[in-house]
This record gives structure tokens, sequence and C-alpha cells, in this order.
């Protein structure tokens, strides 16, 4: 057995991804040349990683492929189609057949492929789409090492913040008889250790290995003892009637996980999900972090600011560190299309509140803004600054600006006195000949009060954003021609 260090460069395929961010920063302290890829630079510029090269791929579009490759010792296959709904499966197939090629036409070195636990003849597809990927991987002449994981524990990851959600909005809960079901959770910090150091040994080549953590624990044990750590004590009574399909719609009222995402997580939870770990820890010997260890670790992460993602991901910045909040947020959009130039769009997006309004049903932001100021909120007083000129930390009425990239995006945080913590976002964002403008809440609730207040205004998001966004662009068009006719 030989320790090889990568001699090139490290391609994080998948780089946007939850455990790709945090492999990005890993490899960076480090120092490693890295080179990150998704499907949209736009999102991975949203990191701020300094010294790694970003570029855009899809592994559904092979001729997007080579470029991303070229000089790559060590490639790092994070992606998955679970969200893509019914098709995943095929198309989790076609991802990994593409990019096995293009590797070894690249003359990479080695493949690390992060699939999930299988138990004996799994019934949910989610896990066969994991497995059979990374069959489909090593069919390729490129040696893979493949890392099966089950629950990761730590801030951001998908099944965690399920618990976390479940256990922070409802003190019962009634669940189905999969609650009982073991799995083996892991810490996210053991596991991006694991990633790092399987493609520096050769003994790991063509081979699959199971990680866990030190304990075996069912889905009740894991909310109980999560439970324990934040100070809650849910009680939690399995029922035999709640299908995997009620179960996942269940979950998105209660949590911001995609409803997709959400079945995919139940079925998998259906059947005891154990590692083998034993080939792995004589390889790689390391110190693993219990279940408590590593929730302690996440909300530290938290406190620390040590998450690396932007704020919509789950920035605890914008849920002012407060751990009962949901990582994850609700989100209401709605959005309009516009060929007016972008310095108009940007003036009236940039210009609202105060004594601008915005835009449209305004009676309705006064009384909210009135509401607020019942509860010790400060409602409608404070205005702006500048009726038409923003910057970072202004106050905009109950919201303060948090971020701004002109012509592009203002992001507002809401300081209205509410049972959660929430976000306004207005982006403009090219669309054929002109821009297309979206106006998006996102807000992470607060227990059951929290989703309550969500569900309630909920409709009247849709309505406001929608609206809002058409005035906007009917501003817009109305100065530009304005414009024209003054200077005639």
């Amino acid at each position: 057995m030989n320790n090889t260090a990568p001699t090139g460069r490290v391609l994080v395929f998948g780089a946007s991804g939850y455990i790709g961010t945090n492999l990005v920063s890993r490899l960076m302290q480090l120092q490693f040349p890295v080179r990150a890829s998704a499907r949209s630079r736009d999102v991975l510029r949203g990191r701020g990683w300094q010294g790694v090269e970003l570029v855009e791929a899809d592994a559904l579009k092979p001729e997007t492929l080579a470029p991303v490759l070229a000089d790559v010792d060590i490639a790092y296959y994070l992606v998955h189609s679970m969200a893509a709904g019914r098709n995943f499966a095929s198309l989790d197939l076609e991802a990994a057949t593409n990019f096995s090629r293009a590797a070894e036409q690249a003359g990479v070195r080695r493949i690390v492929y992060l699939g999930g636990l299988i138990p004996p003849d799994p019934a949910s597809e989610h896990l066969r789409s994991r497995r059979d990927t990374g069959e489909r991987l090593r069919q390729g002449k490129v040696p893979v090492s493949e890392i099966r994981a089950g629950m990761i524990v730590g801030p951001g990851s998908a099944a965690f913040e399920v618990i976390r959600d479940l256990v922070n909005h409802l003190p019962l809960m009634l669940t189905p008889r999969w609650v009982r079901s073991r799995s083996s959770p892991i810490a996210l910090e053991n596991l991006i250790e694991y990633l790092l150091a399987v493609p520096r040994l050769e003994a790991t080549a063509n081979r699959c290995y199971d990680v866990g953590g030190p304990e075996v624990l069912s889905y009740e044990e894991i909310m109980h003892q999560y439970g324990e750590v934040i100070g809650k004590h849910p009680v939690i009574i399995p029922v035999p009637f709640l299908s995997p399909r009620l179960s996942s719609y269940w979950l998105h009222l209660v949590t911001s996980v995609p409803n997709s995402i959400a079945r995919a997580l139940i079925e998998g939870l259906k059947q005891d999900v154990i590692a083998d770990d034993v080939a792995i820890r004589e390889l790689i010997p390391l110190p693993l972090l219990s279940f408590k260890q590593s929730v302690r670790a996440s909300l530290e992460a938290e406190t620390r600011q040590q998450i690396p993602s932007r704020w919509i991901e789950g920035s605890i910045a914008c849920r002012d560190y407060h751990p009962e909040y949901g990582f994850y947020a609700k989100r209401a959009s709605g959005s309009a299309t516009s060929t007016a130039a972008v310095t108009d769009l940007w003036r009236e997006v940039s210009s609202i509140g105060g004594e601008n309004g915005y835009y449209y049903l305004d009676s309705l932001w006064k009384i909210r803004g009135f509401i607020d100021s019942l509860f010790g909120g400060p409602g409608y007083r404070r205005g702006r600054r500048h009726p038409s000129e923003l910057r970072v930390g202004d106050v905009v009425d109950t919201w303060r600006v948090i971020a701004i990239e002109p012509e592009t995006r203002l992001t507002l945080l809401m300081e209205m006195k509410a049972p959660g913590a929430g976000v306004l976002e207005l982006a403009l964002i090219p669309e054929g000949r002109g821009h297309r403008i979206t106006a998006t809440a996102y807000f992470h609730p607060a227990g059951i009060p929290g989703l309550l207040y969500w569900y309630l205004l909920s409709p009247f998001h849709w309505l406001i954003f929608r609206g809002m966004t058409r005035a906007i662009t009917q501003r817009a068009s109305a100065a530009a021609v304005a414009n024209m006719n003054s200077n005639k």
C-alpha cells in the first residue's frame, strides 16, 4: 500500500452542493490547487473562494466536460439528480457515463465518488440509483474510490436538517414506523477527512467503503439525542398509516426540504442502513465523533460563522445565530419580464421603500408596519437615508440592506418582529433581449408559530411580489419613454 499525494489539480465536480462546498473549503486550507465546477459559475462566485478556479460544466452535456477535466489529477464526483423528479435514476446513469469517458480521455488518475449506504436488496430507488451510479463510473478505465455514507451530521445536510426542523418545530410527533429504522450517522468533518484520504492510497483504487460514526441509532433515538443537546424533549408516536408519500407531504409542511428530496430521503429510511466500516477504519484510523458530539460541532460551526455557503442556503447571520430557526428557508416569489434597460430597472429597484413605497398594494405594507410597531418593532418610522441611493447597512423602513450587487441583486434583511428570520431579495436576471426581475421572500421559521406565520402570509406574498415586479417593469419602461421624449 502506497501513500500518494496529488501531483496536479483537484477537481470538485458538484462544488455548489453541500459536500462539495465544504470539501472545497477544506482543500483550500490544505493549499491544494482546486478547480470548482457547477452548472452555474454565478452560484460559485457567491462562495467567496479566493484562489479557486471556478468553471461551468454539466455532466448531461458531454461537450462541457473536457475543459474542466484538463490537467486534473483527482476528480471528486459529487453530483446527483435527486431533485429532478421521477427520471432522476436514468439521468444519474447518463451523467456518470459521460463523466467517466471524459475523465479517461483527460488522463485523470483517480475519481472519488460519494454514494449512499446500501442495505441488502434496497427498496429505495434513490439508494439503488446511488449504487448504480458508482457501478457505472467503475465501468470506465479510470480507477474509482467510492465512499458510501448515510446521514451526514452538519449544518445544511438535508437529512440532518429534517431531524432538526422536526424537533425544533414539533413537541409532539406522529411518525411513520420507519422512525425505528437504524442508521450510522457520521459527522461532516469525519466524512470530509475520509474523502481527502482515500485518493492518496493506492489500495483504495476500484474499492467501495462504507463510512459511519461510532454509533448505530434509530431515527427516534437521533431525534431524542438532538433534543437533549438543545434542551427539547419531543414526544414521538409511531403510527402505521403514514405512507412515504404522505410522510413527504407532511415533511414539506414542517421543513423546507423540497418535496422530491423529502420523498427520496423517506424511501431510504424504510430499511436499516448500517455502515460496515471495518475496512476503511483499518486503512484510515480516524477519531470518530459521536452523534451528540457531531451536533455540538455543527451548532458551534454556525455560531462561529464557519459555514461556507451563500446566505439563501442557510446563512446564520440572517437567522441571528438562533439554533431554533430552520436552516433552510421557506420561499415565496413573483416575477415579471421587461425589455427596459437594466439601468432603468435597477433605478426602480434601488428606490424601493420610504416615500417611494413598494409599488403595489402599499396599504398592506403599511398595515404590516403598523402591526409591527404595536409589538415593539420599527414599523414605518425609519424611512430611508436617501430616496434613490442605497449602501450596505442602510435602513429601508422595516428592512436593512445586507447586500448589493449593482444592476443585479438587492438583499434586505427583515427587522420586523416575527417568529423567525426573513430576507427579501430583488434580482435582475438576463433573459432573451431583456431581463426578468424577481422578488423573493426567504423565511426561516421558529417553531410552530413561525410555520403558522409563514403559511398565513404565503398567499399575500405571491400576490404582492407578482404585482410589485410588474409595477417595477412598468415604471422602468415609462421612465425610459419619458427620457427619450425629453431628449428630443
